[in-house]
């Protein structure tokens, strides 16, 4: 799994195909784009590690 923070969330390049596996790569467009539809940017670290495993689980 890539480092990804609050503070590089912004910078991160989706990768060009999802992965559709059960438990999803930070660097997958499904998961990068549930994090912007939260509004992650925002988040303290902290609430941005429960908001990244959300996403990467649902």
């Amino acid at each position: 799994m890539a480092k990804v923070t609050a503070a590089t969330f912004t910078k991160v390049k989706p990768k060009k195909k999802c992965c559709r596996k059960s438990t999803r790569c930070a660097a997958c467009p499904v998961v990068l784009h549930r994090l912007g539809k939260m509004d992650a940017h925002e988040f303290s670290n902290k609430q941005f590690t429960k908001a990244l495993k959300k996403a990467r689980a649902a």
